[in-house]
Order: C-alpha cells, then sequence, then structure tokens
C-alpha cells in the first residue's frame, strides 16, 4: 500500500499542506495539494500545489525562481494534513517576505507587520549579518568584527571557559546565561570566517542518527543514541 492511501483527501480530492523551513523550522506557507502534486513532489523533489482559483497543478517557484526543495514529506496522525519540509530559495511569500506569516494581532486587536518569525539563533544570524553590510555606530557585533579574528577568536575561548566554570557551578541560570554568550561570540566568528549558519545545520542533519565514522582522517561525532 502506498502512503498516499493513508492520505485523506477532502471531497474536492485536495489536502492541506503546510510549508516549513528544514533548518530554521519557520513556517512558510499554507496551501493545497491532491494526489498528483504529492505525488509530483516526491518525484521532482521539488514542492508542488494545487491552486484551487487556477483550478490547475504549479511548482513553486516555477516563474519567480524561489523554488522550495523538498527535504521530507510527512503527514499528521489522522491523515488529513501534510508537512513539507523544505530548503527555501527566495522569499516564500509572494509578497517578498521571507515567510506568508508575516502578520500578528496586537494588543489592540488590530493586525501589525510581526518581527521574524525564525529561529532566535537564526535572527541572530540574520542581524550580525546586516551589522557586516550596514555598520552600525555603538554595536558590539561591529566592535568584534572590527578588531578582528584573533578578538574574536579570543572572545570564544573565554566564553567556552565561562560556560564550563557555570556548569561546574551547578547555577542553571548562571550556565544559560553563559551559553549564550557563547552561541553570540560562536554566530559572529561563522559570519567573520564566510561560513553561513546554514552549513552547520546541514552537517548537524547530516550526523543526526548517524554513528561516528572516519574522514579525512579523523574521527566524525555521529549522534546516534
Amino acid at each position: 500500500m502506498s502512503w498516499l492511501d493513508e492520505v485523506r483527501f477532502d471531497s474536492h480530492g485536495l489536502v492541506p499542506v503546510i510549508t516549513q523551513a528544514a533548518l530554521s523550522g519557520e513556517v512558510l506557507m499554507v496551501a493545497y495539494a491532491n494526489r498528483e502534486a504529492l505525488e509530483r513532489s516526491l518525484e521532482t523533489g521539488y514542492a508542488h500545489y494545487w491552486s484551487r482559483s487556477r483550478q490547475e497543478l504549479w511548482k513553486k517557484g516555477e516563474t519567480s525562481g524561489n523554488v522550495q526543495q523538498i527535504a521530507e514529506v510527512r503527514i499528521d496522525c489522522d491523515g488529513d494534513a501534510v508537512l513539507y519540509r523544505v530548503a527555501q530559495a527566495g522569499p516564500a511569500c509572494h509578497t517578498g517576505n521571507p515567510t506568508c506569516f508575516f502578520r500578528t494581532v496586537d494588543e489592540n486587536d488590530a493586525l501589525v507587520e510581526a518581527s521574524a518569525a525564525a529561529h532566535i539563533i537564526t535572527r541572530v544570524d540574520e542581524t550580525i549579518e546586516s551589522r557586516m553590510l550596514e555598520p552600525k555606530a555603538g554595536s558590539y557585533t561591529n566592535y568584534l568584527l572590527d578588531a578582528g579574528l584573533d578578538k574574536i577568536l579570543k572572545k570564544v575561548g573565554e566564553e567556552a571557559t565561562e560556560v564550563v566554570i557555570a556548569a561546574k557551578n551547578g547555577s542553571a541560570e548562571e550556565l544559560g546565561s553563559e551559553t549564550a554568550d557563547l552561541v553570540f561570540h560562536l554566530l559572529v566568528m561563522l559570519r567573520a570566517q564566510g561560513l553561513p549558519l546554514a552549513a552547520v545545520w546541514e552537517e548537524m542533519e547530516r550526523r543526526f542518527g548517524k554513528p561516528p565514522r572516519e574522514r579525512s582522517g579523523r574521527r566524525d561525532q555521529g549522534y546516534s543514541a
């Protein structure tokens, strides 16, 4: 039996599809798919949907170039919703926003533009990138970047030591604070070295659930239980 037989399509032969960035976990959009769209998504490796307004199959990004490369397809426990986990090229929303969910309800019950919905680490990383492109007076990030790699590496070493000390002290609050400092300085280091955060996520994805292996004369740390 095909996995598609587990999908509960509605009376119009459609099922809602939630699309999520595979690495950051950010929800990008919601659309609908019929059986053919799901089949094409898996066959081609790129997200396909069914347009209810145009009554036709469509590949996301076919005209804009903002394609969604499928990392994984999941269905929920009832089979009446599908999840695409994707690598998004460019913005997901036709408005040019990274996600279609760029508005939030404020305290006055009004819709206002929301801050980024991406994971906090992604948002910090994007802020560091913006400081590189557009330096800001008084920015600690710019201070580090201007000071150069040696200064950044010194801070990484200092923060790593403080994490160890906090762990030995047994204070959860101190450990959380020092770990946050370490992560920030690691992100600055990665940007200074020109290594995108996505490369780290991809390496962790590659290792997840796998045993250690030899690579280039050294042993990779797998993340299997």
